[in-house]
């Protein structure tokens, strides 16, 4: 199933870009044992998330939007991943694990030799997934107000 799915560069300011962006924001909310608040959390808004600056892939399976996942590039610096999320009805066929080595791929084709993420406590799934695609967990390296654990990855 999951190979009747592509991942394409999509215009964060888009129609599908922002329903998996708001749909991902609504989970949070739903999951987080204090809701979420974007305007909380660090930031990742659209000039963010285009070129040259970052980027957004979008899961598509045929024309429905089902996931999504950003790349914040930081000169010398690591890139981030942000905005990881794969709709419900699509989870369990591996599209987060494809999402993130493009996500990977992307950041290593302009350039960046670490990626940095952090995230939540209670997103369980997420933790596990990076853990077993190599990133290892590391101090702090922001004051997202949200995250409980923060992970890197040499590319």
């Amino acid at each position: 199933m999951a190979d009747h799915m592509t991942i394409r560069v999509e215009d964060p300011t888009t129609a599908p870009a922002r329903f998996c962006i708001d749909s991902y924001f609504a989970e949070l909310d739903a999951r987080f044992d204090t809701g979420f608040d974007p305007g909380l959390s660090i930031s990742a808004d659209a000039a963010e998330l285009t070129a040259p600056a970052g980027l957004l892939l979008v899961v598509w399976r045929g024309d429905e939007p089902v996931g999504c996942g950003a790349l914040k590039l930081r000169g010398t610096e690591p890139a981030e991943l942000k905005r990881m999320w794969v709709s419900a009805s699509a989870r369990g066929l591996g599209l987060g694990r494809r999402l993130l080595t493009e996500l990977e791929a992307h950041a290593r084709r302009l350039g960046a030799t670490v990626v940095r993420l952090e995230t939540n406590h209670t997103l369980t799934e997420a933790i596990a997934l990076y853990r077993s695609a190599g990133y290892v967990e590391v101090p702090p390296f922001n004051d997202e107000p949200y995250a409980h654990h923060w992970f890197e990855k040499r590319l």
